[in-house]
């Protein structure tokens, strides 16, 4: 080989290392580059969201798609937990406790996903705890979102006005009345449309006096996780309130008219008669929905149907066993003890019930009752807020019809 030769022989040896460790290089960055880019892409998005009476919060309520961990946190009075389901997808955090949190991790595809909070059966649900996610840039999602329509709390300007005295004519009057009130439902409404339901009540009737809470340890467990003021209020009322086995066999008549328009516009129009314990004839006409809110129950008032709640269900008032009601109405009415008026603000609640009691002695033998069969029918009645009780024992009025009845139908 000449020197010319030898010389290029060893300019490319000396050369080619680099180009082929450039080369590599090159190709080594070729192959990871895909592996940053998805763990970049993989880093989970954070949701917050806030539970309480009665509502899911979340921010943000659009996400990209890929892993999401939601962060959530009970700024509630009452345990509730959070489930998101949608695109195959349905998985939820336990039961939190108020003022506790807890995360859960997902991975969402693009879609629309429902968020809410399962307790009670789909009680909390039904009263306007759920929320919509959107994943991705959907279109029908961001639709859905925007209808979606939130049950909760009445509006307090949908009432009704009325009256009327006691004689039999005008009591047939009121009752046919009820019917009339059909046409005032307008064609559409939230949750599906209008839903109309006509209550009788039948069977024994029945006046529920002070006494002890037959099922005081059960309810306790519930009462332990309420606030200090609210513990307070329903020990007491535990003790001698108006849910015991003190309880006495009378004659009465009543019937309701309830429509359930949604979040708002609900109508309730009724008449019940009954004969209490000592002798003294009551007459109630109810004509107005109730709509404040409930004290430590925010958003109940109006008419709620197919409502599972109270007992251990963390729905209102634990001191009632577990039921499942076709109804629960709230209601303003005129109140007449012995034909005389004694108020046009009594305050009423009505229910038809998965029954609570035997029928031996009407006492209270169930804590949870919901299975049974809906037939009982409760009529409670109290005096405003701010007013002196009623001259009853206790300061209220409260009528059980046991073998009841209660027609519904959606318009």
């Amino acid at each position: 080989m000449n020197a010319v030769s030898k010389r290029r022989t060893r300019s490319f040896a000396r050369f080619m290392p680099t180009g082929y460790l450039l080369c590599f290089g090159l190709a080594l960055l070729a192959t990871l580059a895909p592996r940053v880019n998805a763990e970049e892409r993989a880093k989970p998005t954070s949701v917050q969201v806030r539970l309480d009476e009665w509502k899911v919060s979340l921010t943000p309520e659009t996400v990209p798609p890929g892993p999401v961990v939601f962060e959530v946190t009970n700024t509630g009075k009452v345990p509730h937990a959070l489930e998101i389901e949608g695109r195959g997808v349905e998985k939820s955090t336990p039961r939190i406790m108020p003022g506790a949190s807890a995360t859960l991790a997902l991975d969402l595809r693009d879609g629309a996903y429902e968020a809410y909070c399962p307790v009670g059966k789909g009680s909390h649900k039904m009263l306007g705890m759920t929320n919509r996610l959107s994943v991705g840039e959907t279109k029908q999602a961001s639709a859905e979102n925007d209808a979606a329509q939130v049950k909760g709390g009445k509006d307090d300007d949908d009432e009704y006005a009325g009256g009327g005295d006691d004689d039999d004519a005008e009591y047939a009057t009121e009752h046919a009345a009820m019917h009339d009130m059909r046409a005032m439902a307008p064609a559409q409404g939230a949750e599906g449309g209008v839903k109309i339901i006509k209550v009788v009540g039948g069977g024994p009737v029945i006046q529920i006096l002070p006494g002890p809470f037959p099922f005081a340890d059960s309810a306790m467990a519930v009462i332990q996780s309420r606030p200090e003021d609210q513990k307070a209020d329903l020990a007491k009322k535990a003790h001698m309130g108006p849910y015991s086995n003190n309880v006495a066999k009378i004659a009465g008549q009543i019937s309701i008219l309830a429509i359930d328009r949604g979040a708002a516009g609900d109508s309730v129009s009724g008449v019940a008669q009954f004969t209490a314990k000592d002798g003294a004839r009551w007459k109630l006409v109810m004509d107005r929905v109730q709509t404040k809110d409930i004290p430590y129950n925010p958003r109940f008032g109006g008419v709620i149907m197919g409502l599972f709640y109270h007992g251990a269900s963390n729905v209102h008032t634990p001191l009632v066993p577990t039921i499942q009601s076709s109804v629960a109405l709230w209601s303003i009415a005129h109140l007449y003890k012995n034909d005389q008026l004694v108020t046009d603000n009594a305050m009423v609640h009505v229910m038809l019930l998965s029954r609570t009691r035997r029928t031996s002695d009407w006492a209270l033998d169930c804590w949870d009752c919901s299975e049974r069969p809906v037939e009982e029918l409760q009529l409670q009645v109290t005096s405003a807020p701010g007013t002196p009780p009623f001259d009853t024992p206790g300061g209220f009025l409260f009528v059980n019809w046991e073998k009841s009845s209660g027609k519904a139908e959606a318009m």
